[in-house]
């Protein structure tokens, strides 16, 4: 599977971080390919938060957000999906602008236009107005909106547990295995601590 992963400047690096964690354990039979893009203040947030971000084992390219010449920016070249973890509000507003002004913003674009997957993790609240008519336009425009809501029915007892809730509703709608993920009414009892 071909991912592009971004991160904006928005709270919830957390998020990106254990996305990243599950995509570095799929199974040696699911080959992927991980590009990376930051906005030009994610770095900042993510060291607000975790510090430092620990990439996985497994390849990552990683692109500048400035860079336009990266193969995912054009529509000839096949992606699966974008996933962009965490997704601030602005650059939800200026995804449905279609502005297209940095790498993040085209790329979205270009996986609208292609009827591509494009995830995007907003975690900020409350909402105004304009945040409720941009996510009704990404929405009609082809966009997944997957709120990191977490949920607690799985009685998660640390952080980690409670933002793995948003990660796995993220891996399936990739399609992609989460084998530790609590199914309510499937899962027997809560995860064990990790």
């Amino acid at each position: 599977m071909r991912l592009v992963v971004a991160a904006t400047a928005t709270s919830g690096a957390i998020y990106l971080q254990r996305l990243l964690d599950y995509l570095d354990t799929l199974p040696s039979d699911i080959p992927h390919e991980i590009h990376l893009i930051f906005s030009s203040f994610a770095h900042q947030v993510i060291h607000e938060e975790i510090n430092e971000l620990q990439l996985p084992k497994s390849t990552i390219i990683r692109h500048s957000n400035r860079n336009m010449n990266a193969p995912f920016a054009s529509g000839s070249t096949r992606f699966d999906a974008m996933i962009i973890i965490p997704c601030s509000m602005g650059t939800l507003g200026r995804i449905v602008a279609g502005t297209s002004e940095s790498l993040i913003l085209r790329s979205a674009d270009v996986f609208l236009k292609e009827r591509r997957k494009l995830i995007l993790v907003v975690r900020e609240t409350p909402w105004n107005l304009i945040h409720a008519k941009n996510v009704t336009a990404a929405i009609e425009a082809g966009a997944i909106f997957l709120p990191a809501m977490p949920s607690f029915y799985s009685k998660p007892n640390t952080i980690r547990e409670v933002a793995d809730t948003v990660v796995w509703r993220v891996l399936d709608q990739l399609g992609l295995p989460a084998l530790d993920a609590y199914r309510w009414k499937e899962t027997p009892h809560a995860l064990p601590s990790r």
